[in-house]
């Protein structure tokens, strides 16, 4: 802080005489100073009397009022006042100024005025006019001070706020510069670390990427060196399969001229044995028909007006009835046909399997096994079949052999329990469209297990047989240590037989040929109708025939089955009932009901597999051509 000298503003000359003191006057001096001119003052004539003062000066130096003596002093900061018109006057430091002391006067502050006015007039009794004039004027000029000095500080004051708020605004603009270029700095970091991250993603993707690379040229080279060695090998396996084809090759054809040689000496025999066999029982058969024409002449002369009554359709079946061999010549031939054909086989396969150095046994059971699994599904049925013929057609295992087999083992198990008929009828149909020498051996393998798959039917005679277990045996008997099966069981073996060849004939497959289909059944129930005599055994192959063949006959010959059927109803059921057999009843009641609730007009339960593989059958307007009927019979 700083000292500011106060100067009073006192008039310069008072009547004639200078009053303006020492601008560095000390109290001491003062009051000389005052003294000398109050002597001058009271020897002048100019001055009134009132003025005069008989007695000195007194003024105390402060010890024994207990006021100070020093100067009076008022100290403002040097940042606050600061004085611009003052140019060229002294060095403003802390200067010590010394003018007048005011004894009964304490300027303090405002509030004293009043009390300062009061002593006012106690000095005027005390001083004389200059001195009342001089403090007068120093009081003014006090004031004057003082209300500058406050003016000054109200300025300062506002000048300390305003540089305050400046100084605030500063601090938050400082702040928020300091925070944005925080934040500044900050992104400037996180764009920093974002370019290295991306910098580094770079170069281990370029790595990864040089990585893979080589990995896939590794790999190619790999994968290259795998092909050239199974290049390598599948040529080796090439050669070893065409040195092993021609091998192979050369033994078929040995094996080949050796059962050629062995079929031209057996067919030789045979051909010899059935001459021989032809001209035995054409021999027995004219034998037995001289016998029966005497015998029947004979009665015909007892019963003279019986027979008239006869029509001649019953003649020729009591005339037929004699007769050992009931069946139509074409039937017969192509029973002949296909049982030699099969004989052939059988005797070319035997001669195989003895130069065969292979077991064939484990063929002929995956075969049985498969035939086990046929169900009704068409999946399943496709599925088998592609199977046998795979088998068939396998290199390593002759085919004529597998043929037969698959032939023998279809018949046997229609027998048994369970068997889908439809099914297996589908299989064979399959199979013997890609085999189809096949379908022979089949029916071949149906005349010798049933013999009313030709039709074809046996009566008994003691010329033509040793004795009555060989006639059963010719029918189709089974022997079982050494018995003979039930006729049960021989009906229902019969039965199974009967169905299974109904299932085959009516079975039609979309783009597969059928070559034993609705022709050659209707061709057997003409023969059979035309040729067989009515009893047990051919009235339970009918019933069977036509449980399973009926509705697909029906729909292709309409109108011509009818008249089938209404020649079964007048005749044959008509005859079953002249035998007045018992066990013939249940049969009888079964036909009897077919014709009569039409059971021909409902598609039977199984002959739709599951995925309608049966196709659409088309039925002709006009009569088959293989259908004529002369005289009451169907050929």
């Amino acid at each position: 802080m700083g000292v500011i000298k106060l100067e009073p503003r006192c008039p310069q000359r008072i009547d004639g005489m200078a009053i303006d003191p020492e601008p560095n006057w000390k109290f001491d001096s003062l009051l000389s100073e005052l003294n000398s001119l109050e002597t001058k003052l009271s020897s002048s004539t100019n001055v009134p009397a009132p003025f005069a003062k008989s007695w000195p000066r007194y003024i105390s130096n402060g010890k024994s009022s207990g006021k100070s003596c020093k100067p009076f002093i008022m100290r403002v900061s040097e940042d606050e006042i600061y004085d611009t018109e003052s140019e060229g006057e002294e060095d403003r430091s802390l200067v010590a100024a010394t003018r007048f002391n005011c004894d009964a006067i304490y300027l303090s502050s405002d509030s004293d005025d009043e009390s300062t006015f009061k002593d006012q007039s106690f000095l005027m009794d005390e001083v004389q006019i200059v001195e009342g004039a001089l403090c007068e004027l120093a009081h003014e000029h006090h004031l004057e001070d003082k209300e500058e000095i406050r003016n000054k500080i109200s300025a300062l004051e506002t000048d300390l706020r305003s540089g305050s708020e400046k100084s605030t605004s500063a601090l938050t603009q400082v702040e928020k510069y300091r925070e944005a270029r925080n934040e500044m700095d900050r992104k400037l970091d996180t764009q920093y670390q974002r370019k290295i991250a991306e910098a580094l993603d770079n170069h281990l993707t370029a790595v990864q990427r040089d990585h893979e690379l080589r990995s896939q040229i590794e790999e190619r080279k790999i994968r290259s060196d795998a092909a050239y060695e199974e290049a390598k090998r599948r040529e080796k396996a090439l050669q070893e399969e065409k040195i092993r084809q021609e091998k192979s090759k050369a033994e078929s054809e040995a094996r080949l001229r050796a059962e050629e040689a062995i079929r031209a000496a057996l067919e030789a025999e045979r051909r010899a044995a059935l001459e021989v066999e032809r001209r035995a029982v054409k021999e027995t058969a004219e034998r037995q028909a001289i016998e029966t024409s005497t015998r029947v002449v004979a009665r015909a002369a007892q019963e003279e007006d019986a027979g008239r009554q006869m029509n001649a359709n019953s003649a020729k079946k009591s005339q037929s009835a004699s007769n050992v061999l009931w069946a139509a010549e074409s039937a017969l031939n192509s029973e002949q046909a296909r049982i030699q054909k099969l004989k052939e086989v059988d005797e070319g396969n035997q001669a195989l399997r003895l130069t065969y150095n292979k077991d064939l046994s484990s063929y002929e059971k995956l075969i049985g096994r498969l035939i086990r699994q046929i169900s009704g599904s068409t999946e399943v049925v496709r599925e088998k079949s592609r199977e046998i013929i795979k088998i068939f057609n396998d290199r390593h295992c002759p085919q004529s052999v597998m043929v037969a087999a698959f032939a023998k083992l279809v018949v046997s198990r229609c027998t048994s329990p369970n068997t889908d008929a439809f099914a297996c009828g589908h299989v064979i149909v399959l199979v013997t469209s890609q085999v189809p020498h096949a379908m022979d051996l089949l029916l071949a393998e149906f005349h010798r297990a049933c013999i009313y798959t030709v039709p074809k039917h046996i009566t008994y005679s003691e010329s033509a047989f040793e004795c009555e277990e060989a006639y059963y045996q010719a029918l189709g008997y089974r022997v079982s240590d050494g018995k003979l099966e039930s006729t049960k069981d021989y009906l229902t073996r019969l039965a199974s037989y009967m169905e299974l060849y109904g299932a085959l004939i009516q079975t039609e497959v979309q783009g597969v040929q059928n070559t034993h289909g609705l022709k050659e059944g209707w061709a057997w129930i003409a023969r059979f109708l035309n040729t067989l005599p009515a009893n047990r055994y051919t009235a339970v192959a009918l019933s069977a025939f036509l449980k399973m063949a009926g509705f697909a006959l029906f729909r292709k010959y309409k109108s011509q089955f009818m008249k089938v059927l209404s020649n079964i109803s007048n005749n044959f059921l008509q005859e079953l009932k002249a035998c007045e057999d018992p066990g013939l009843n249940a049969t009888i009641l079964e036909i009897q009901s077919y014709l009569e609730d039409k059971r021909f007009l409902k598609e039977p339960v199984g002959r739709a597999l599951q995925s309608s593989l049966l196709s659409t059958v088309s039925i002709p307007e006009g009569p088959d051509p293989d259908y004529h009927r002369s005289s009451g019979r169907y050929y």
